[in-house]
Formats: structure tokens, C-alpha cells, sequence
């Protein structure tokens, strides 16, 4: 069966992390970037999650897992190698009605993770429906070559572009014909380049006069944090 595919918005959002162990740290990573509060329960804890665990937006309980730990949550997970604890962990979340992932286990999961990219603004999402996790990383590796840190720096463009027309208050259908004219144009290749000067230039030429990098407050000296994790 297809799983439906989607992104969520986690900020200031409970989500159970059940596991202590280098996979469980690489979950509460990514969970904090996404500005999710993060209840964490696990006996013990590897160097990375006591370190993650020690700051903001997580609630550290060092003991078993217990079913009432699902209490106010969006969504679970559970990030362990024990079998048992991981159907515990799927049952009370589905007697709670909260979608629930066990890590590499589908069986166990009402969703799913998807192997991730991040560039700034773009997040490229590969996923095999769990068939194959190990295949999943692998295309994400590959894309991970293909899509550079100019990526963030083209998104971050475009945004403030797109603020910055918006505000001006004209029709959308006067200012969709130029964001699309500015994705087809050398904008990108400008800014692969490193090429500032041709970056104005075609900013100026599709959008009109105030949409330099200075006007947008921008500089492509400005590197996207890569975010190279998979989620």
C-alpha cells in the first residue's frame, strides 16, 4: 500500500522519541531543527543524545518507556533494537490514535521517513515505501551530489524576490508571469558562478529597479547550511 506523502510543520509541537542510541540522536537532531519539543525516554543514553538531550525543547526522562508517555503527543517514535519495546511503543500510540514510526521496522509504522536533503529552502524527500531503506540512502547520496549549497542561495533569491513583489500589492497574475521568467532565466547559473554583478543583472532585467542583492538584503557570500542529515 502507498503511503501518502507529506511535510510536516513540528514547531513548538510534542513528539515522543523513545531510544538513547546513535539512531535516537540523529532523530532528536532533525526533530529540534524542525522546532519540535521532543519528550525523550530511554534508560541510557549515547555521548550524542546526552548532549542534545542536555539543551532546550527536550524533556528527558532517563527510565522504560511507559504507555502514558504517548500523552500529548503529535507523533512517535521509536528509535530501538528491542523488538519487544518497539511493539509497545506501536501499540499504545495506535490505542492513543498518534501516528507512530519504529525505525527501520514498516510493519510497525503508521508513517514513514523519508531519506532527506536539505539546501536552505529545498528539501529533497526520497522514499522506497519502506522497501528498501539501504536503497533509499543510496539515492539520497546521489542526490546529495547533485544538489549543492548554491541551491540555498538561489531559494533564499527567490524568496525574498517573491516578499518583496508580493508587497508591492499588484495583481498575482501580473507577478506570476515574472517568478516564473526568473526560474527559466541564468539565475542560477549566476549564482553557481558566484557572479553577484550577473545576478543583478538578471534581476533587474525580469523584475525592474529595487531587486539587487543590496535592495533584497542579500550577498551570495551567504552559504547555505547544508543540513547533510537523513532524517
Amino acid at each position: 500500500m502507498p503511503f501518502y506523502p507529506a511535510l510536516l510543520d513540528l514547531k513548538d509541537r510534542l513528539v515522543l522519541l523513545v531510544g538513547g542510541g546513535r539512531v535516537a540522536a540523529r532523530k532528536l537532531a532533525s526533530l529540534l531543527e524542525a522546532g519540535a519539543r521532543v519528550r525523550l525516554v530511554s534508560l541510557g543514553l549515547c555521548p550524542e543524545a546526552r548532549e542534545l538531550a542536555g539543551g532546550p525543547g527536550v524533556e528527558l526522562h532517563e527510565r522504560g518507556f511507559q504507555a502514558g508517555d504517548v500523552e500529548g503527543a503529535w507523533l512517535v517514535i521509536s528509535a530501538t533494537d528491542n523488538e519487544e519495546l518497539n511493539r509497545a511503543v506501536a501499540r499504545a500510540a495506535e490505542a492513543a490514535r498518534v501516528f507512530v514510526n519504529v525505525v527501520d521496522v514498516p510493519p510497525l509504522c503508521s508513517f514513514i521517513v523519508p531519506a532527506v536533503v536539505r539546501r536552505g529552502e529545498l528539501t529533497v524527500a526520497v522514499s522506497t515505501g519502506g522497501a528498501s531503506p539501504a536503497a533509499a540512502r543510496r539515492l539520497r547520496q546521489s542526490l546529495d551530489r547533485q544538489f549543492g549549497p548554491e541551491w540555498g542561495v538561489y531559494l533564499a533569491i527567490l524568496r525574498a524576490a517573491r516578499q518583496k513583489l508580493t508587497a508591492l500589492g499588484r495583481p498575482a497574475e501580473q507577478n506570476r508571469p515574472l517568478f516564473y521568467e526568473l526560474v527559466d532565466s541564468e539565475l542560477m547559473q549566476r549564482v553557481t558562478g558566484g557572479d553577484a554583478a550577473g545576478v543583478d543583472e538578471v534581476l533587474t532585467r525580469v523584475l525592474g529597479t529595487g531587486f539587487t542583492l543590496k535592495d533584497l538584503g542579500l550577498d551570495l557570500g551567504q552559504n547555505d547550511p547544508e543540513g547533510r542529515q537523513p532524517a
